[in-house]
């Protein structure tokens, strides 16, 4: 296997805390590595030091020759002035800049200019992989090629941020969170897209389905050092285990050595033999390996909820829309003490507008929403990190409660809660700016959990967080007496947590399924949800195929996407007519000698093909227009 990418004895400090210290990495052609760890340990950073966009403080990298890196960082920086189609094609690669040429000639009208850079494509062979970059934008909702950046959400950034990485046809792909701000049928395609492909990965993931499907090799830091681990995440599960249960059985080997050595340096004579000295010498060794500490602490979340009486919230004909896209349409439910809701649907589908309203943060259109006497509210919101990065992690919670009372009958002060939270002293009393971004999140969550809710929201609560948090999260969340209502694109989240899902899909209907995500996914009511539209109800006398798929056509209207295909087809296929007259008349000229007509009749061929496969497209279109 061909070495990409070496990391030797590398280290990084981040102010006076120790990241990582003496780490070696090899990156090989066609591995597929995930890096785990907790949040603050210094992920990000490594994935800076690999992607050239950051130096470690001591170590070195080298690299194969011409190594083309694709980086995809957690915090999107791209040029507001700049077009989807610049920001998506940034790379000077020849294919890439023939695509770009094309989509210019289509706005111009030029004949002229249309048929050069068609003629350009067809040198190239760039067709294909016209194709590919139409089919990447498409799954990543990304059809307005014209829309300026500066115009687009932070999740539209983001997404085409990582189209742009994929297109860039890199020899490694560096991939830091690719799945936050995609919903779930984006990351399946993109999880479907990377294990399919030959192409070598390091990413930083939360998504353990992701892992455990793309990945085939697992790097962890723990305690500033490296452990690497050859299997997906199910057996690094496993064999971390192992490392942590040996680990502790050779500290308890070593402390009862050290034991033994003390009673014997206490009884030694003074007068040392060259043999006493080396034994006392050793000792120094056992201590060291007695002294180890395992950090393997885990979360403990039990916190106490205010009793919550028997009514909830109930939910009358609810709508919502905006302008004329309609979100809910006379929705109706009652929730009830202690159940665990999720809700999933693409983007844009009104998941968040829903949880806003049950918060009273948005009016709905109609409807009612009642809200039960002893409901206690708190609110998990995608951006709910507002904090002053001036003050205290130990202000911060203070401002919410001075102490916290647990399910086992302890209470804790607001310092106590926080250690709890994997903030030790040092770090309460520093600045919250010195803090990663996962540190934030976890820091928002306790502010969150320590309001001591009886009815929780959670917008995206597992965007940034570290697998060992998320763990104890989901415990906490089973336990809770709590009504939970979660909006999340973490299946393995998901699929431990809910007991039915309210599924959006983007007109109006949410529909509530019976079990987990993955059930939904498995279930038919998922085929007729893929396209965000209610399926056709066609009587039962007598299937007729060809008589279904008419009436789908005639209810179903252009997707924008399919709209702006449909455009282009009508430009380009003149311009190949053209082309396929041009080169029929060379090959009745009989001036062509034989390799050139052997030459031409193979790209006649291949045309005619072309032609063919995009009639038949715009004939489907033209058929819903």
């Amino acid at each position: 296997m061909i070495s990409y990418l070496q990391a030797e004895n590398i280290s990084k400090r981040y102010g006076e805390k120790l990241l990582f210290e003496g780490i070696d990495i090899n990156i090989s052609e066609n591995q597929k590595i995930a890096l785990v760890a907790k949040n603050g340990t210094g992920k990000t950073s490594l994935l800076n030091i690999l992607a050239g966009t950051d130096t470690p403080d001591s170590g070195s990298l080298s690299s194969k020759r011409d190594l083309r890196i694709a980086y995809l960082p957690q915090q999107i920086n791209l040029d507001p002035q700049q077009s989807i189609i610049q920001a998506v094609f940034f790379q000077e690669d020849d294919i890439i800049m023939a695509i770009r040429s094309y989509n210019d000639s289509l706005k111009t009208g030029n004949n002229e200019v249309m048929q050069k850079a068609l003629d350009l494509m067809d040198s190239l062979n760039a067709w294909d992989y016209e194709a590919k970059v139409k089919q990447i934008l498409g799954k990543l909702e990304i059809f307005d090629y014209d829309q300026k950046i500066g115009t687009l959400s932070g999740g539209q950034k983001k997404r085409v941020a990582l189209a742009g990485t994929l297109i860039s046809k890199p020899d490694l792909l560096i991939l830091d969170e690719p799945t936050n701000h995609l919903d779930l049928g984006m990351i399946e395609w993109l999880e479907e897209y990377l294990s399919a492909g030959d192409m070598t990965i390091f990413m930083v993931t939360h998504d353990r389905y992701f892992l455990d499907r793309v990945c085939n090799t697992i790097m962890e830091i723990d305690q500033g050092k490296l452990f690497t681990y050859q299997g997906n995440y199910s057996y690094f599960v496993e064999k971390r285990a192992d490392r942590i249960e040996n680990l502790q059985a050779n500290i308890a080997r070593a402390q009862n050595l050290m034991r033994t050595e003390q009673e014997w340096i206490r009884r030694m004579p003074k007068a040392r033999t060259h043999k006493s000295k080396f034994r006392v010498d050793g000792f120094q060794d056992v201590k060291e390996k007695a002294s180890q500490k395992i950090d393997n602490t885990k979360l403990e979340l039990g916190v106490v909820t205010d009793r919550l009486g028997k009514k909830v919230i109930d939910i009358y004909n609810l709508t919502k829309s905006f302008d004329d896209k309609c979100l809910v349409k006379d929705f109706s439910y009652k929730f009830a003490r202690g159940e665990k809701v999720g809700i999933v649907g693409k983007n844009g589908s009104g998941k968040t507008s829903f949880l806003n309203m049950l918060a009273g943060e948005l009016n709905q259109d109609s409807g009612r929403i009642d809200i039960g006497a002893t409901v206690k509210i708190a609110y998990y919101k995608q951006d709910g990190i507002n904090f002053d990065d001036d003050t205290k992690p130990i202000d911060v919670v203070k401002k919410i409660a001075e102490a916290v009372k647990l399910k086992n009958g302890k209470t804790f002060s607001a310092s106590g809660f926080l250690t709890y939270f994997l903030f030790p002293p040092e770090m309460q009393h520093n600045y919250i700016r010195k803090l990663s971004g996962g540190e934030k999140r976890r820091l928002y969550l306790c502010t969150v959990l320590m309001q001591q809710p009886n009815v929780l929201f959670m917008d995206e609560p597992t965007n940034d967080l570290d697998i060992m948090t998320l763990q104890v999260l989901e415990e906490y969340l089973i336990q809770t007496d709590a009504t939970v209502v979660v909006v999340s694109h973490d299946r393995f989240f998901m699929d431990k947590i809910v007991d039915h899902v309210f599924v959006f899909n983007g007109i109006g209907e949410v529909r509530d399924f019976p079990g987990n995500y993955t059930q939904y996914r498995d279930s038919n009511l998922y085929l007729a949800d893929i396209e965000q539209n209610t399926p056709v109800k066609v009587k039962e006398e007598k299937p007729n195929l060809k008589s279904q798929k008419t009436d789908l056509q005639k209810v179903r209207k252009l997707s924008f996407n399919e709209k702006y295909e449909f455009e282009q087809l009508e430009k380009e296929l003149p311009l190949l007519e053209q082309k396929r007259q041009n080169l029929e008349n060379e090959l009745n000229s009989g001036l062509l000698d034989n390799e050139s007509l052997i030459s031409k009749s193979d790209e006649f061929s291949n045309l005619l093909a072309i032609i063919e496969e995009k009639e038949i497209r715009w004939l489907e279109l033209s058929e819903l227009n």
